[in-house]
This record gives C-alpha cells, sequence and structure tokens, in this order.
C-alpha cells in the first residue's frame, strides 16, 4: 500500500495564480473561486464543503467537514450545536482554521481566525429556511452526545415529530451560527512540477497585506 501511495502522481496545469489577477483585499477572490467552485463541480461533491479544525481545552485538534451557509466581509458562516464537540472547543479557544478543496479547479483555500456566535436573529432565519425534517432532526438529535443506538436516536426523531405535527418548530436555544472571523486567507493553485502558487493574506488593522509563499 505505501508503494501505491508513494507512486501516485498528478501533474497541476489547469491555472495560474498571478500577482497582476488580484486585489488588495481577499474577499472577493474568495468569492469568485467559490463561484467557480460551485458551476464546476457535480454532484455529489460540495463545493460549499469545507474542513474546520478545532482545538480543545488540552491543546488536542479536532477536525470535521461542515458546509458553508453564507460568506461575508467579516467572515465565514456556518450552523451547529452549541453543545457540539466542536461548540465546545470554540469556548475553551476560540481560534479556528477551515480549509476549501477543490480538486477539479486544482486548488486550495485556508482561512484562519477567531469564532463568534451569529445575532439570534441571524439564526432564526436560517433555522426556519431548512426543510421541515432537518429542522426536526436539529431538535431530536443530541450533537456529540453518546447514543445506546440507531433505533433510540429513530426514536427521539418519531417523538419530536408528533409533537410537532401541528405546531412549527422553534429553534433549539443550544443551536445556531457561528462566523469564522478571516484573519488570514491562503489561496493555493496547483501549477506543473509542484511548482505551485500560494498567496497569503494577512488581516492588519489599516487593511490587508499580502505576500506570496514558497510552494
Amino acid at each position: 500500500m505505501s508503494e501505491y501511495l508513494q507512486n501516485m502522481r498528478r501533474n497541476y496545469q489547469c491555472d495560474a495564480l498571478l500577482e497582476s489577477q488580484l486585489g488588495d483585499e481577499p474577499v472577493s477572490l474568495l468569492q469568485a473561486w467559490l463561484l467557480q467552485a460551485i458551476e464546476y463541480e457535480v454532484a455529489p461533491v460540495e463545493a460549499n464543503a469545507m474542513f474546520l479544525a478545532s482545538v480543545d481545552g488540552y491543546g488536542r485538534p479536532h477536525g470535521r467537514v461542515v458546509l458553508l451557509k453564507a460568506l461575508e466581509a467579516e467572515g465565514l458562516i456556518f450552523y451547529s450545536h452549541y453543545g457540539s464537540a466542536k461548540g465546545v472547543d470554540f469556548v475553551l479557544n476560540p481560534y479556528a482554521a477551515a480549509t476549501f478543496h477543490w480538486p477539479g479547479l486544482e486548488r486550495q483555500v485556508r482561512v484562519e481566525g477567531v469564532i463568534e456566535r451569529v445575532t439570534a436573529d441571524e439564526s432564526d432565519r436560517y433555522f426556519h429556511s431548512r426543510p421541515l425534517l432537518s429542522r426536526l432532526a436539529c431538535i431530536a438529535s443530541p450533537q456529540s452526545q453518546p447514543v445506546a443506538s440507531r433505533d433510540e436516536l429513530e426514536s427521539r426523531m418519531d417523538q419530536v415529530q408528533q409533537q410537532h405535527v401541528q405546531s412549527v418548530p422553534a429553534r433549539p436555544q443550544d443551536w445556531g451560527g457561528y462566523r469564522l472571523s478571516m484573519q488570514r486567507i491562503e489561496f493555493w493553485q496547483g501549477r506543473p512540477d509542484r511548482l505551485h502558487d500560494r498567496i497569503n493574506y494577512l488581516k492588519q488593522d489599516s487593511g490587508w497585506s499580502r505576500e506570496r509563499l514558497a510552494p
């Protein structure tokens, strides 16, 4: 297996990332790359999927894939239970990182920053935009907590469905949105012979600084 992995090779040659293509701030480029990924990637690939890394109170990293639900100048928005494993991590250590990988375009974007909760109104609006069964599953699932079996989980879902036959489910108070502020953004474009393009933006008090990194 190791030999097989060592011999895997791909020569990237889709595009380039040159200084002449860049602006003074990175958000517009991230928006453009995300739109291109959405147009390019085909199901079942989710172009808005990002690998989210957090750190717990013992300094141990944890990672999982979540879905980006909004891209703003202030940061990346996603939703989760506040009592989930990542929610607990964010309370203990508010620093987090997200990575987008769009293999069809031979691109990667890394975002680092500080986590904060979005407002209750923002969480309410998104919660009520979701399909009904997704909202009910959100209520039924004690995210990241142990459950005895799949049957227990489905039983909880059945109970929640029965409770809301004639009522609109309200957003659970322990569920809502997070914003990952963008303090560092690195754009990676695959290039031939591993001489990849890496452009790094750092947030400063006066705006953004930009630098090219060696691959």
